[in-house]
């Protein structure tokens, strides 16, 4: 991908035979002229950091509601943190950097207001028209609703990227095409038809690498959080062992050291284990199969960037212990309570009427048949903010409930 001006702006740099190679794309669904100064990943990962969705998820709950405090993360920060670690791996395991960090800025594209608690909410209120799903609805987004250009609907991303967002986490189907894990969100299928993203394959390594850098930023961060909001403590963290390992360590080094800062050591040593812990995993496993090209980590049958089965058994203790004390603690099950009401609420209010909802989305939906209009109320409960679901909510309801 050479031109009149050379490789500048390309960041080039020597790849491994495995990673995929920006010159190679297998394309975007519309083509279009390439860029003199951008790799077609680069174009990505600006197309989506200048999107709509992306600004949103400064409003969008990671864990605790984005309005309870200003240093909380939200589902931008963390994205960003997620896309600071896919960079840091595939630089260390030699793939395409800007891949990495396209697939960890786009992963979260399509979760709704109130994390996790919004989905599932949404999903019950979808499940006769094929349910909710926060990956497809990424999906959605990228390929369908966001309009910001002339010729095409979505941001046009390139097979790769497209590839890692739906299939970060693995495969999705057989050989045969049945479902690993459930049926298929359909908005996954339709799309697979007309650029077929390969369901029974693995995704490249850059992929791989958001995959777990997601893993590791939300095991990291959120126990920061937690610290915060005064729902974990310290002492706590003592009786887990992964971080109980790294706060004896920093005590023993830093014995008069106050508890924020004492937290903050714990938070970066625990993110450079992870990260030293995965790199040499995964090297591991580079040198085992070998894999020649980007296809060949695809076909590989087995998701090659890993933890150690050490490591992975701390981050399964970890995971159980946040479950447990943070993400179960009653505080935020109250929370998610009623968050959860208020996204039914709204489902409701829509679905009953379109016309409650503004220009643009209540177009043609009076004469539309109920999967369509649960579809396009769907559509426009996941793009909302926490603050304009709040908002919407207090418009069309006499009491909605304090989030805090």
């Amino acid at each position: 991908m050479t031109n009149e001006l050379g490789d500048i702006g390309f960041g080039y740099r020597p790849r491994a035979a495995y990673a995929c190679d920006p010159a190679n794309s297998r394309g975007r669904l519309f083509d279009e002229v390439e860029s003199p100064t951008r790799t077609p990943f680069q174009r990505d990962r600006d197309r989506i950091i200048h999107s709509t969705a992306f600004r949103r998820l400064k409003h969008k709950t990671q864990v605790f509601i984005a309005h309870e405090g200003d240093h909380y993360r939200t589902r931008l920060t963390h994205s960003i943190e997620v896309a600071q670690i896919a960079r840091a791996l595939a630089r260390a395991l030699r793939g395409d950097e800007d891949l990495a960090e396209a697939v960890a800025l786009v992963h979260d594209f399509g979760h709704t207001p109130f994390g996790h608690t919004g989905e599932d909410a949404l999903n019950e209120k979808m499940t006769a028209w094929g349910g909710f799903d926060h990956n497809a609805q990424s999906l959605r987004i990228v390929t369908r609703l966001e309009a910001r250009y002339a010729e095409f609907d979505g941001l046009n991303l390139t097979w790769e990227t497209l590839e890692g967002l739906v299939k970060h986490n693995g495969p999705l189907t057989d050989a045969n095409g049945k479902g690993l894990k459930g049926p298929v969100p359909q908005a996954i299928r339709d799309y697979s038809e007309l650029h077929d993203l390969e369901l029974d394959r693995f995704a490249g390594i850059e992929a791989q690498c958001a995959a777990i850098a997601d893993d590791i930023a939300y095991n990291t961060h959120d126990i920061d959080d937690g610290l915060r909001a005064g729902l974990l403590t310290l002492d706590m963290l003592e009786t887990v062992s992964l971080p109980g390992t790294i706060l004896k360590a920093v005590r023993e080094r830093y014995p008069a050291l106050d508890d924020v800062r004492t937290g903050h050591e714990l938070m970066r040593r625990q993110i450079t284990a992870m990260v030293e812990d995965v790199i040499k995993s995964t090297t591991a496993n580079l040198d085992r199969i070998r894999p020649r090209s980007a296809d060949a980590v695809r076909a590989a049958g087995e998701t090659m960037v890993v933890f150690s089965a050490e490591m992975a058994a701390l981050e399964k203790e970890l995971k159980a212990f946040l479950y447990k004390h943070l993400y179960r603690h009653a505080e935020v099950m109250r929370v998610r309570a009623d968050a959860e009401q208020i996204v039914k609420d709204l489902f409701d209010a829509y679905f009953a009427d379109p016309r409650a909802m503004p220009d643009g989305w209540r177009e043609g939906l009076d004469r539309a048949d109920d999967r369509i209009k649960a579809r396009s109320v769907a559509d426009f409960l996941a793009g909302m903010t926490d603050t304009y679901a709040l908002k919407e909510h207090r418009r069309l309801f006499d009491h909605t409930p304090e989030l805090s």
